[in-house]
């Protein structure tokens, strides 16, 4: 009866390494979901941010008459009433995609109205560097709620004017 029970413990400390190596494996694999998920927020975060700037200088530039305003809320941005037929410079209102929640963090312009907006994360950020071009200003910027996308207006220039 020796050599069947040195048999079961052999096959019983087999099955605890196999347990353990699975549970080594899955906690790999959880790591690596949660920074797939991490990345796809923080894109979807910067495609968010871009889209309400962009919204901003729509509704900045469409004004009537010659002194442009920001909008007074994020709301105006989805439904315009400043003109006959309401407009639209956002398809929707979004969620901050890093909370998951809504509301964004504002930033109000020096004449009034909103000219950006920010996430309400204070959660450290995956990708701090490695951004080019107009995400440039990204670059090492540690939190999410450092991560500003604003609308600045672009000067007219004198010999356009006339």
């Amino acid at each position: 009866m020796q050599c069947g029970s040195r048999a079961q413990g052999f096959i019983l400390i087999g099955m605890f390494m196999l347990i353990m190596l699975s549970g080594l494996i899955l906690s790999e694999a959880a790591t690596r979901w949660q920074t797939q998920v991490l990345r796809e927020r923080e894109q979807e975060l910067i495609k968010v941010g871009l889209a309400y700037r962009d919204a901003i200088g729509r509704y900045y530039n469409q004004t009537p008459g010659v002194v442009k305003t920001f909008p007074p809320t994020l709301e105006a941005l989805y439904n315009d009433e400043r003109f006959p037929t309401p407009r639209r410079h956002l398809r929707k209102l979004y969620l901050d995609p890093i909370t998951q929640a809504e509301g964004w963090g504002v930033l109000t312009a020096p004449s009034g109205g909103i000219m950006g907006v920010y996430s309400l994360s204070y959660k450290e950020a995956y990708k701090t560097k490695g951004y080019r071009g107009a995400l440039q200003y990204l670059n090492d910027k540690r939190t999410y709620g450092e991560w500003y996308f604003v609308y600045v207006p672009q000067p007219i220039s004198g010999r356009n004017a006339l």
